[in-house]
């Protein structure tokens, strides 16, 4: 791979605050574009057009599993920790990965999900009818956080009491440490996280109750091949997927309609056009910007660019989501466009198991909040809102809204 100066800011507010233009750009000029990642030092393919995000989403020789790519001499010996954190299906390839995500699927049925819409409007209800007199909240810190964060502890069978705790770990868990302070923090609060975890599998193996957790230690024991740091990355994965990034495409599809008040007022008039609108925040500004790194596992010559066994790539979701040879008027917001491919849950074997719950989380919660806050709208300039350092994801620090009380 020859190295190469980063030519594109894919970090700083400034390309947060204007991402679809430095995607056009990449499209346009750079479709598949090697650059110094994150660390300054590690060279990356970053891949931004549509039709190659989707095939290489698909090709095995493109692997979620580093070592797959390694000779045994040349891989990454994880720590202790990182092994007990990051053994889950999203970094797994083939029987493996088949193996951990069948575990978990029937907790994500689409029959599971609905069943869950009834609880999902008593939360997003009562998480509204706590501020509604106020006239004003942070709609993260108030309401998108605590909506799917509640969803998927409970799902679990986290106690209520220990829900604060999880903020902080899913942080440490994906926010880069840049400094050795930072790493060192976060090692801490993992470490407690893993505790915490570890004393909680121990109560329910010794009393079991109907949720996620039991599910999974019983089919440990049961001899399904779950092994220790399976079960612990499991959980991490459920915790963190199964919020964060339902807690960004909230806020985000909040934002968009902000910027579109036709829009906005379309889905006041036609709630039940809702289902629609959320594959279109899906597709217009959605939470996961980036696929998960991948690694070539053999020398590939794509395209006229010569990928080398073991060079990492990353493909950019949210660049697809605006190609403007797979969607007509891509930078526009249109909640009724049909067809709308987006590739906002990725494609192929690694496709979001959880998607069925984001849609109706998002579903749920824009709904609750364009019915019972009607005139709800942002509380302060546009350019005043920040970004979350969050190489990967499209999250707000916060987005205060405000609205009539009558």
């Amino acid at each position: 791979m020859n190295q190469v100066e980063r030519k594109y800011d894919l970090y700083s507010q400034e390309f947060k605050h204007n991402a679809y233009a430095t995607f056009a750009e990449m499209r346009n000029n750079d479709p598949i574009y090697c650059q110094l990642g994150l660390d300054g030092v590690t060279p990356i393919w970053f891949f931004s057009q549509y039709e190659d995000i989707e095939a290489i989403l698909r090709d095995k020789r493109f692997v979620r599993d580093e070592a797959l790519s390694k000779d045994p001499e040349d891989r990454y010996q994880p720590s202790p920790l990182d092994d007990l954190l990051n053994n889950h299906m999203l970094n797994k390839d083939g029987d493996d990965h088949r193996r951990l995500r069948n575990l978990v699927s029937q907790a994500f049925t689409p029959k599971r999900v609905a069943d869950l819409r009834p609880r999902v409007q008593a939360i997003a209800t009562a998480l509204i009818t706590a501020v509604k007199d106020k006239g004003e909240m942070d709609l993260i810190a108030d309401f998108s956080f605590p909506l799917p964060t509640i969803v998927i502890l409970e799902m679990l069978g986290i106690p209520a009491e220990d829900r604060d705790k999880f903020k902080i770990w899913s942080n440490a868990l994906i926010e880069p440490q840049m400094t050795q302070e930072g790493m060192q923090e976060a090692v801490k609060q993992l470490t407690d996280f893993t505790h915490y975890l570890r004393d909680l599998f121990n109560k329910r193996r010794h009393e079991p109750k109907d949720d996620l957790i039991t599910a999974l230690l019983t089919a440990e024991e049961a001899g399904d091949s779950l092994s220790e740091n399976e079960l612990f990355s499991t959980m991490v994965l459920l915790i963190v997927a199964g919020h964060e990034t339902t807690v960004n495409l909230i806020a985000n599809a909040m934002l968009a309609l902000s910027r579109n008040p036709e829009q906005l007022e379309q889905l006041k008039t036609h709630p039940e056009r809702m289902p629609q609108a959320v594959e279109e925040f899906l597709r217009f500004d959605g939470s996961v910007e980036r696929a998960l790194n991948r690694w070539a596992i053999e020398d590939i010559n794509y395209k006229g660019h010569q990928i080398k066994r073991g060079e990492p790539i990353i493909l950019i979701l949210g660049s697809a989501n605006h190609d403007e040879n797979k969607f007509a008027n891509p930078e526009k917001l249109e909640l009724d466009r049909h067809p709308n491919p987006h590739l906002g849950f990725g494609k192929g074997a690694h496709y979001c198991l959880g998607a069925p719950l984001a849609r109706l989380e998002t579903e749920i919660a824009m709904t609750s909040l364009l019915t019972q806050l009607p005139d709800i709208k942002l509380a302060v300039p546009e350019n005043e809102l920040r970004w979350r350092f969050l190489p990967g994801f499209r999250g707000l620090e916060s987005l205060p809204v405000t609205w009539r009380v009558d």
